[in-house]
């Protein structure tokens, strides 16, 4: 499965991990930070982020500009209920 995400300035996604799934994000417009089990780095257009199942992982947005992904998610399951939120901007479960 294959989705374009765009993260608003200051924006974040929540913190979160996946139990049937993997995921490889390219950032294709901004800057990001992007979180692995609890280790931030920065990341720029081109740059790759590989997610192995169960990693908790979360992106963020600390610019004034959006930022834009492509994710790829690979694996057996790729249902929304396959989410873990661990912290979530949105309070969603």
């Amino acid at each position: 499965k294959i989705k374009r995400i765009e993260v608003n300035p200051e924006g974040r996604l929540s913190y979160q991990y996946h139990y049937k799934r993997s995921e490889v994000w390219t950032i294709v417009e901004g800057k990001a930070v992007i979180t692995l089990d609890g280790t931030e780095k920065e990341y720029n257009v081109g740059d790759v982020a590989i997610i192995p199942q169960g990693v908790k992982h979360r992106i963020e947005n600390k610019t004034q500009s959006k930022v834009v992904f492509i994710e790829v998610q690979y694996g057996t399951y790729f249902g929304e209920d396959d989410i873990v939120r661990i912290e979530d901007d949105y309070n969603r479960v």
